[in-house]
């Protein structure tokens, strides 16, 4: 089914181009084709009111089709995306545009709900073939702002909450995902087709969604910015949910800027989610994009948590020796750095449980919730047991070689979200976050934020519920040891896998923390230094 719609879009991708050849062939002298890997939506969106080319050529089909075999970034496309582009198309010739937006495509993490011809099966086979009753608020917000949903992104199968041997970005449904800087590439946490694709240039931007780590950790292995919002910042309704105080939809792309873009178009209060409903901003979001500018370090109080940094042991050391230049960066940039700020309870929580029993208990209570409410079920999964028994049972889960290892703790745990012992294992949990972690350190030294290498600074901002931003640092050097999984199927570490910064603020600080990302990334421009290993060569200009 997938391989014929991809047939069945690139028909009609090429039917359009043969269509349009002549109508374009008289103004493409006057026009620029950015390089797709790299084109921003500023860049895009420049071309699209020339009337350089148009939505459907953005569809990037054949650039699909020359490389994601190579590193299976999505699951399935939209067959009803070109449709979608066609009308987009004409609203703008009448003189009509949704927003800045207009007419982009995106491609989004299969644990976000479409309420269209689309799967949304988180990556497992156990959901195929079920229905939302509606799309979820982010979906229906990115069509309300004139972007195209291009197709859902590959995985690790259940937001990486199945299995205790399996591989990050592997699901039942797809496979492996790869990233591009090294063959076998992990491409790390579990919005992996999200982060990939749009390294690769196979989309301008994607959503991902993150419980702890799987927007950020994705974008510091492939080398794009990654914002992981607020919990409440953007809705979770009709979002495969794994634990309601730490899931939240956030951006993924190449720059600081069109993740921002994309951060206000997803954005805002819903009634459909209650966390949504404690944002400070009511209707009158900060302007994330205004917030991008060179002065954002100026007067800033940045802490450095050494004691976290630790933790990357003698293999982080070209990490730490980037993030010292980093700082360097920083400082120069108009920035007080604190040294020091330490998180002081970061080896308990290191050796901790409760956090993962947390989520297990969310995870109890919230999949069942959101299973009870699907429009179609056709195999009536209704439990965490119902779940894991399918997934047992059906043969493309490669069980058991791939376990069912975290479901089996989380059933026989016995713990949900409304058990008497939730709640003070809960607050005992926050207490890792709070005084303990990041708002102590943030309060005890005036800061209005903290810098961390990105592999070590997810896991406090997932038990509080506050953002981060990870921006393009660096890469493993040359000579750099090749390192693989425990599985033995993906390679961690080698050189030129890439590796990111992280900027952590209380809740709600996206606009200040928008504005230190944009500053270190304009003045780094990290990105732009390293090298795939394996490039996709169709370009716009070649289909025009």
């Amino acid at each position: 089914m997938f391989l014929w719609r991809v047939w069945v879009l690139a028909t009609l991708f090429y039917i359009h181009l043969s269509s349009l050849k002549g109508a374009v062939a008289d103004s493409v002298g006057e026009c620029q084709f950015p390089r797709l890997a790299e084109a921003t939506v500023d860049q895009l969106q420049a071309g699209l009111r020339k009337g350089c080319f148009d939505s459907v050529d953005l569809a990037y089909i054949g650039r699909i089709d020359e490389v994601d075999s190579e590193f299976g970034t999505i699951l399935e496309l939209n067959p009803q995306a070109l449709s979608i582009a066609k009308q987009l198309d004409r609203e703008r010739r009448r003189g009509r545009t949704r927003g800045p937006l207009h007419g982009i495509p995106v491609l989004i993490k299969d644990m976000i709900g479409t309420n269209d011809g689309m799967e949304t099966a988180a990556g497992s086979w156990a959901l195929v073939g079920s229905r939302v009753s509606a799309d979820s608020t982010v979906a229906a917000k990115l069509r309300q702002n004139g972007l195209i949903i291009l197709g859902k992104t590959s995985l690790s199968e259940w937001a990486n909450f199945r299995s205790l041997n399996s591989s990050n970005g592997w699901s039942g449904r797809g496979g492996n995902t790869y990233g591009a800087y090294y063959p076998d590439q992990d491409p790390n946490g579990s919005s992996s087709g999200s982060a990939v694709a749009t390294d690769l240039g196979l989309i301008p931007f994607a959503l991902g969604t993150e419980t702890a780590g799987s927007i950020l950790l994705p974008g510091d292995r492939n080398n794009i910015v990654g914002i992981k919002p607020t919990v409440g910042l953007t809705s979770r309704y009709m979002v495969i949910p794994i634990s309601e105080r730490q899931d939240t939809v956030g951006p993924l792309a190449r720059t600081v800027k069109d993740a921002a873009m994309l951060l206000q178009a997803i954005a805002g209060q819903d009634p459909k989610d209650n966390y949504t409903m404690a944002s400070p901003f009511g209707e009158r979001l900060p302007d994330y994009l205004a917030a991008c500018k060179l002065s954002g370090f100026q007067g800033k109080r940045i802490g450095i948590p050494r004691n976290v940094i630790d933790y990357l042991g003698p293999a982080g050391t070209p990490i730490t020796s980037a993030f010292e230049t980093a700082v360097s960066v920083i400082s120069r940039a108009g920035a007080t750095v604190v040294d020091n700020a330490n998180f002081t309870a970061y080896s308990s929580f290191y050796d901790s449980l409760n956090p993962a029993i947390v989520e297990a208990a969310d995870f109890t209570t919230n999949i069942a919730t959101y299973l009870s409410k699907l429009k179609r079920n056709p195999i009536n999964i209704l439990s965490l047991e119902d779940i894991r028994y399918h997934t047992q049972h059906n043969p493309w889960e490669d069980y058991p070689s791939r376990d069912t290892g975290i479901w089996d703790q989380v059933i026989a745990l016995g713990l949900n979200n409304t058990s008497p012992a939730f709640w003070p294992l809960y607050q005992e949990t926050l207490y890792f976050g709070e005084e303990g972690g990041l708002l102590g350190a943030l309060s005890r030294n005036n800061l209005d934020a903290v810098i961390l290498p990105t592999l070590v600074a997810y896991g406090i901002p997932a038990i509080l519920g506050t953002p981060v931003i990870t921006v393009p640092l660096g890469a493993y050097p040359d000579g750099t040891p090749v390192e693989h999984n425990s599985r033995g199927d993906l390679v961690q570490r080698a050189p030129g896998i890439p590796f990111g910064i992280s900027f952590l603020g209380p809740k709600w600080s996206e606009e200040q923390l928008i504005g230190m990302a944009y500053a270190f990334e304009q003045r780094t421009l990290v990105r732009d230094q390293l090298r795939r290993y394996l490039e996709a060569c169709t370009e716009l200009e070649d289909v025009i």
